[in-house]
């Protein structure tokens, strides 16, 4: 991870003997194979609840789709869209090809839209990583990552959605 040198470069000019340098290395060691073994699970997903509401004028005309992604493999990571547009463009054929591997909620929302929460699919926690996209913003926008929120509030406003996440 990124905290490596930086924790090495800590323990070196905290140590004091020998000893308690060759403890702190030991520590140290020990703290990365647990990283390593527990890594996994630890990254799982943690979102429980998705709640959606619109800051739009209830006459507003815009109507759009917040889509909440759920990737439940690794491998899937690299090949995943990293733009709104593109996104919306492969999702059919992505559901097709990941099926197994994804789940995609869709939230449409209507005009006069006011808030809802969302349904989300039993395994969430499994998931490796968790995206939300809303139609409505621009094309270049890239996804927003959830994984580590367990609440999460997506606003929608004319501009776009703007998403908020709590522990």
């Amino acid at each position: 991870g990124q905290m490596a040198p930086f924790l090495l470069e800590n323990f070196a000019m905290t140590s004091v003997s020998p000893f308690s340098h060759k403890l702190n290395w030991l520590r140290l060691n020990c703290a990365f194979i647990l990283l390593i073994v527990f890594g996994s699970s630890a990254n799982a997903a943690s979102l429980a609840s998705v709640e959606i509401k619109s800051n739009l004028d209830p006459n507003a005309i815009t109507i759009t789709e917040i889509d909440i992604v759920f990737l439940y493999d690794q491998a899937l990571l690299e090949d995943f869209p990293a733009t709104k547009s593109r996104w919306y463009s492969m999702r059919r054929s992505l559901t097709r090809r990941w099926g197994d591997s994804m789940d995609v909620v869709s939230v449409f929302i209507p005009q006069g839209f006011d808030s809802d929460t969302a349904i989300l699919p039993d395994r969430r926690l499994d998931a490796v990583k968790v995206y939300v996209f809303g139609q409505h913003d621009e094309g270049s926008v890239m996804p927003v990552d959830v994984t580590d929120f367990s609440s999460v509030l997506v606003t929608i406003d004319g501009l776009g959605i703007i998403v908020t996440g709590g522990e």
